[in-house]
């Protein structure tokens, strides 16, 4: 087979793993509840059972990263963490104790760690200039499967019969389905994924609108200035690897330290990508702070508002498990509709750019929010456009500060430990996506507050950003500072 083709299969099944992330979320949640009646679980079971699975994919986020740096490997991790999605669909479909589902979450949460080491991959196998669009369709998978879900819950909630020991109804079903989607996708993967090396896919394959650039760059190889990487260290660029080699190009009438380096050891070598790695030096940098600063308040935002909504279309407008579906069905086509926008957009602007313009919406939605749903006046048709709008402004930015932040990312953190990297950035966003729902579940009834704080950390974050703007870039390649010296010698 080619390697257009693998890549191309590859990126499909890609997508269906965060498609199938996005329709276990929607299968599981809407019946995770009344499962839990069912067992005599109390009330905060529930909080439980939402963050278990959260908190196992913020735990092992980074481990997954960590071992796809050393290994280069992701295919065995993908196959390795989708074993634990299984397992802990299966166990949720077991049922029998609140103690047993409880760990059935836990379990499968560790599945979802996997998401860092495709990111790394993605990272390594894109072009700077496309990763923005390439992470845009992966999470419009993703939302895709959110969009989906749903409707799987119209015949699951059909089934009632059993299966040797095991019941299968309304409650059970969306384990056993799950199961079985995953098995399938272990086959998929086996068959349809292959691991890229990255500098295969940087020369043998341009990206589609990158083949002008790829030409460009190995003509100048070829005039003998080689475009190096931004992971290598400044005072290797140029450098003679001898005194002897000094000696014998002075005598041949050349300039010491004019001669191109050595090309650079491919990075799925065996040599350690974490040799000489600093944490505090790649994660505390001004432009990193600044975009983990985003993943964490967009998240905590977006899955406190999640929270809020339902309690709050409950009180204004009485709505029940019908209208909510619908109602999270033209977000969830709103959503999709945006990557797609910011997939385009990233291709005219940067990325910065588009962080910006979410940022804006965001602010800009979280005000309306403040003024007129923490305190509805009118009528209920005003109440419910007031709403409407709210809602419509809060999705609507949520697509352009998640792709910026995750491409930006991948652009300002070395690329030979994107694994872990993005693991890091994963479990800050799965804190995220525990303390949201905690701090809004308490305030349900005191939406100033709630509203308020939410307002602070998102003013917050835009003057970091507006200080930090100049930094949110991929570094300079620094290639001609020799030469310059050659040329004043």
């Amino acid at each position: 087979m080619d390697y257009r083709r693998k890549r191309k299969l590859t990126f499909f099944t890609i997508g269906l793993i965060f498609l199938l992330s996005g329709i276990e979320y929607a299968v599981i949640l809407p019946t995770i509840w009344m499962y839990l009646q069912t067992l005599d679980a109390a009330p905060y079971f529930l909080g439980l059972g939402l963050s278990a699975f959260s908190l196992s994919g913020l735990l092992f986020g980074p481990l997954f990263g960590l071992w796809s740096d050393r290994t280069r490997a992701t295919k065995k991790i993908i196959l390795f963490s989708n074993v634990f999605e299984i397992v802990g669909n299966f166990m949720y479909f077991m049922g029998y104790s609140k103690w047993l589902l409880l760990a059935s979450r836990f379990v499968a949460g560790i599945g979802t760690g996997a998401g860092s080491s495709i990111f790394g991959f993605l990272t390594r196998s894109t072009a700077p200039d496309d990763r923005a669009t390439v992470f845009a369709v992966v999470m419009a998978c993703r939302q895709a499967g959110l969009l989906i879900g749903p409707a799987f819950n119209i015949f699951l909630r059909l089934c009632d019969f059993q299966l040797g020991p095991f019941a299968v109804n309304k409650y059970t079903s969306p384990g056993l389905f799950m199961c079985l989607l995953w098995t399938l996708l272990q086959l998929v993967v086996v068959f349809m994924y292959w691991d890229i090396p990255p500098q295969q896919a940087g020369e043998h394959e341009p990206i589609v609108g990158q083949a002008e650039e790829q030409v460009e760059v190995e003509a100048e190889e070829e005039e003998g200035k080689p475009l190096m990487s931004p992971e290598e260290t400044p005072g290797s660029y140029g450098t003679v690897p001898s005194s002897q080699s000094d000696s014998s190009a002075v005598s041949n009438g050349n300039l010491p330290n004019c001669s191109p380096p050595p090309s650079p050891t491919p990075q799925s070598g065996p040599s350690n990508p974490f040799k000489n790695f600093s944490a505090a030096r790649e994660y505390l940098k001004e432009e990193v702070v600044v975009l983990l600063t985003a993943q964490f308040i967009t998240l905590f935002n977006q899955t406190a508002l999640e929270t809020m909504v339902t309690p709050l279309t409950q009180k204004y407008f009485n709505f029940r498990e019908l209208e909510n579906s619908i109602m999270y069905c033209i977000c969830g086509v709103e959503v999709i509709a945006g990557f797609f926008f910011v997939r385009w957009l990233s291709r005219r602007v940067a990325e910065r750019v588009v962080l910006a313009v979410g940022l804006i919406i965001c602010n800009i939605s979280c005000v309306w929010c403040l003024i007129f749903l923490a305190n509805p006046q009118g009528g209920f048709a005003w109440q419910l456009a007031e709403f409407i709008i709210g809602v419509f402004l809060q999705v609507l930015g949520l697509p352009f500060v998640a792709v910026a932040q995750v491409s930006l990312f991948s652009k300002v953190t070395a690329e030979r430990t994107q694994g872990f990297s993005q693991g890091v950035r994963r479990s800050i966003g799965g804190l995220a996506t525990i303390l949201g729902p905690l701090w809004a579940g308490g305030l349900t009834d005191y939406l100033y507050v709630m509203l308020g704080v939410m307002m602070g950390l998102l003013v917050l974050l835009t003057i970091m950003m507006f200080f930090s703007y100049d930094r949110l870039v991929e570094p300079p390649v620094v290639q001609q500072a020799d030469t310059e010296d050659c040329g004043e010698s």
